[in-house]
């Protein structure tokens, strides 16, 4: 499997070597993280493995723990997005609100096998899936946003509901994913969760 969803040419040469230096520094941490442990590994170490300087490191993460969870702009400009934006693919709400949240985290633009490794060992840090859920939070506006495109105005639902609901639905996909350690597929974790939610409205 590729570790990139995104195609070569389609990137400029600044744009391809800026990826690859992210996934060096990327594939470095998690070496570094499953070998001796999170708090034992320092961004000098990472950047040491990596053959960066600091500097570097800190031009694409904020903390190591970024580094480790493969933190990059959340792709909020992609064809799914974008086919959500303009009420589709099924034209249900939540259906394609589960189809939204199956991209953002099965197209991630590092890689399935990266995103993988990154949910394996945030399920042996608590701390790490605190991050994640916190970054994610950091998108709230941009989520907003694309919702707000989604309904229009004259929408029978709330913009702020809707938001919600698809923030939500990304941060239990997330946790049930990572719970399971990378086990299984996006798609199949938003499944139960969209379940669980339907069964507890329903009660």
């Amino acid at each position: 499997m590729q570790n990139s969803v995104v195609d070569e040419p389609a990137l400029g040469l600044r744009e391809r070597k800026k990826r690859a230096r992210r996934e060096a520094l990327i594939d470095a941490t998690h070496r570094l993280v499953a070998e001796h442990g999170l708090d034992a590994v320092t961004v000098e170490a990472i950047c040491e493995e990596a053959g960066v300087s600091a500097r570097t490191f800190f031009n694409y993460f904020e903390t190591k723990d970024d580094a480790v969870l493969g933190h990059t702009p959340w792709p909020l400009d992609s064809d799914a997005a974008e086919t959500f934006a303009t009420g589709g693919p099924t034209g249900h709400l939540l259906a394609d609100l589960q189809t939204l949240v199956t991209s953002f985290l099965t197209d991630a633009p590092i890689g399935r096998q990266r995103l993988t490794r990154a949910l394996e060992l945030a399920a042996k840090e608590p701390r790490l899936l605190a991050r994640h859920l916190a970054w994610m939070e950091q998108h709230k506006g941009q989520l907003s946003a694309l919702v707000e495109r989604r309904l229009g105005e004259d929408a029978p639902y709330s913009s702020e509901i809707v938001g919600a609901t698809l923030l939500f639905l990304t941060h239990a996909t997330f946790m049930r994913w990572d719970a399971a350690g990378g086990t299984g597929s996006a798609d199949e974790h938003i499944t139960a969760v969209v379940a669980d939610l339907r069964s507890i409205l329903a009660d």
